[in-house]
């Protein structure tokens, strides 16, 4: 399902039965806009993913959604509910994944369990039940009673995704849902949140800049430096690229990168350590560029559209440059808007 579209890509008309929806939201701290004004919905039952490098604002935004936050400006509701003026009934319809583990370590996986459903008002006798539905969603429910502390990280993940179930929330939030998790165990998280949003039917919110992960929503707003720079399905965003991502290594990349400029027509930029470039039919074009490019190069590498290039195109560096080089990419960003580009 598609939407109007704001100039900066965000979805501006109130999606049908929307479980959020948000305009001009914005968090000022001091002289830092962390969040720049974002406009989006997200319909019922949709996952719905915020793409982005560590501090791009995903955080915040989720924040202010939960209230944990309360805006410096905009408005955004979930469930119906205004996140200001209705923050008790905001906190009622909404299940909360921290990045951080929140769970009690000395106290077992059910006593956890309990305690945040006590806190909920989830009625007494409807505890235990749900209680063992959502555990064994998450295939714990056989260690309800062994204590947390001996939990891996990625139980411990899953535990708190239950948790956050206990009290049948219309909206989960999950904030970097398998950071810090190793490969396997990140599939198998996503293998759980796949499950219970088919056994639950609610609407999954989450952060990640993981690409392979965002790959898992319907639709993902890819979010950087706190503005949203363009919203689709990850289908669309990669059509939209168009090329293929050619990288090549060589002895002095800026003559390569004027070489391509020059004998091609081709603007390149270095991205995660090679001259990186777009071209149509990628494989075709590397006999030529063996042949012509006047460099040696030492390597060469050719991939389908991804959604790392979905944000290089439209931030101009890669996620992994995004974090590992924060200023540089600031004065690269800048270096484009000054040429005009």
């Amino acid at each position: 399902m598609s939407h109007p579209a704001s100039p900066n890509g965000a979805a501006l008309a109130a999606a049908p039965h929307a479980a959020v929806e948000v305009r001009g939201l914005a968090k000022r701290y001091g002289e830092i806009e962390a969040v720049r004004g974002i406009d989006f919905d997200v319909t019922q039952g949709e996952v719905f993913g915020f793409l982005g490098p560590n501090g791009a604002g995903k955080s915040t935004t989720i924040s202010m959604l939960c209230t944990l936050v309360r805006p410096t400006g905009g408005r955004a509701s979930v469930a119906g509910h205004d996140v200001v003026r209705e923050r008790d009934a905001v906190r009622r319809n909404i299940g909360l994944v921290f990045q951080d583990t929140t769970l009690d370590g000395y106290l077992t996986a059910a006593q956890n369990m309990r305690l945040h459903a006590e806190l909920y008002g989830v009625p007494r006798e409807a505890i235990r039940p749900r209680m063992r539905q959502v555990m064994e969603m998450v295939g714990l429910w056989d260690r309800r009673d062994s204590q947390v502390n001996t939990f891996s990280g990625g139980m411990k993940r899953r535990l708190e995704i239950a948790r956050g179930l206990m009290h049948s929330p219309r909206v989960l939030f999950l904030d970097e849902p398998t950071v810090g998790l190793d490969p396997q165990t990140r599939a198998s998280i996503w293998t759980y949140i796949r499950q219970l949003k088919e056994a639950e039917e609610i609407t999954i919110f989450l952060t990640t800049h993981y690409m392979d992960e965002a790959e898992n929503c319907d639709r993902i707003a890819i979010i950087d430096k706190g503005q949203i720079v363009v919203l689709d399905t990850p289908a669309r965003l990669k059509e939209a690229v168009g090329k293929d991502r050619v990288q090549i290594k060589t002895d002095d990349d800026q003559a390569a990168i004027a070489a391509l400029r020059e004998r091609f027509g081709l603007s390149a930029q270095i991205a995660e350590g090679a001259v990186t470039f777009g071209v149509s039919a990628g494989e075709q074009f590397v006999p030529r560029l063996f042949a012509e490019l006047g460099l040696p190069i030492r390597s060469v590498s050719v991939s389908r559209p991804s959604l790392d290039d979905v944000f290089l195109l439209h931030t101009g560096s890669t996620i992994r440059d995004a974090e590992e080089h924060p200023a540089v990419n600031r004065q690269r960003m800048m270096a484009r808007v000054m040429g005009g580009r």
